[in-house]
């Protein structure tokens, strides 16, 4: 993670209406986390919804597998409006720092962010906009969800 610029940020035109709304309504209520996410807003480049590269750029409702800094593995969850914030093992609202942070990137796009008193970095890893067979898929491709490759247990077995 040397020589990190900020990357470019894609939405499309639909999320950016919502989330422009919802940045704007919050920062005027002085929230830290809709300030930032404001000012990803507003350096985004807006394409249609139909853009065929919104395939590889985190948008809200998306799955997304990243990296933290912070040295745990990575991790598979939705981006999420806060109204529809409901887990926080399967989801991030996308009004939290980290939430802020990932929408509009590309796949392999790394960012700077700020929360718990440090900066951090998140590295985009994949996305994922498919049914939910593909999804259940990322979840359990995700270390998380497997087993620990070092337990010497057989598992269960028939009698």
């Amino acid at each position: 993670m040397n020589n990190l610029s900020i990357p470019d940020i894609t939405l499309p035109a639909s999320d950016h209406r919502r989330l422009e709304r919802l940045a704007r309504v919050g920062a005027a209520q002085g929230d830290v986390d809709a300030h930032f996410l404001l000012s990803e807003i507003n350096r985004a480049e807006i394409v249609p919804d139909s853009a065929a590269r919104l395939d590889s750029i985190v948008t809200m409702g998306s799955w997304v597998t990243f990296w933290i800094n912070w040295g745990f593995p990575r991790e598979t969850r939705q981006l999420v409006y806060p109204e529809d914030y409901a887990s926080e093992r399967t989801q991030i609202p996308v009004m939290s720092p980290l939430g802020a942070a990932l929408v509009g990137l590309k796949v392999g796009s790394e960012i700077p962010f700020f929360t718990a008193g440090r900066t951090n970095v998140v590295r985009i890893e994949s996305v994922s906009r498919g049914g939910p067979n593909d999804v259940v898929r990322a979840l359990f491709s995700n270390q998380v969800f497997q087993g620990n490759p070092d337990d010497d247990e057989p598992g269960p077995s028939a009698a």
